[in-house]
């Protein structure tokens, strides 16, 4: 198992998300239309993979940084984010999302990506270094959930896409 990589600076952050934002950003437009909404082998296409995304940034910003209740920042029922099962609650926010137009979803995601970096960049870096919840034992910092809900989160369902666009 690898060590997870962190970011010594707030600049150094910025460009390695923006660095699989802008990946992320190529695969989708080496797809048409069709391509972004037939769905794969697991059911999901391109645009409810970005829709997705779109949605945990949403929970980034809410829950984590601003540590609003999970339940009103996703907009469903105390009991869904309980136990923070992600067979749970994906799959309400995949119907969601489900019907929504392709246009809908990329200016979604494009906004929410927007306010998210504006959020980071006003952000001062030692708060990302502060642990998430100040009863964790472990310490964790903020950062690590904003490296998994961006760089790492962008990078997983861009290899989704990528697998998709071969096919």
């Amino acid at each position: 198992m690898t060590e997870q990589w962190i970011p010594s600076s707030k600049s150094e952050l910025l460009s390695a998300i923006e660095h699989e934002w802008q990946a992320l950003m190529q695969v989708i437009a080496k797809m048409d239309k069709r391509q972004l909404t037939t769905p794969d082998s697991g059911g999901w296409s391109p645009k409810d993979n970005l829709a997705h995304l779109s949605e945990w940034m949403t929970i980034l910003m809410g829950y984590h940084m601003d540590k609003r209740p999970s339940h009103e920042v996703i907009g469903v029922s105390p009991d869904v984010t309980e136990d923070w099962d992600m067979e749970v609650i994906n799959p309400i926010l995949f119907k969601r999302n489900r019907e929504r137009s392709m246009d809908e979803v990329m200016n979604d995601i494009k906004r929410v990506y927007a306010a998210l970096v504006t959020k980071l960049t006003n952000m001062p870096f030692d708060d990302l270094m502060q642990p998430r919840q100040a009863d964790d034992p472990e310490k964790r910092p903020l950062l690590l959930w904003v490296l998994g809900d961006t760089t790492e989160h962008f990078a997983e369902h861009r290899e989704t896409m990528e697998k998709h666009l071969n096919n």
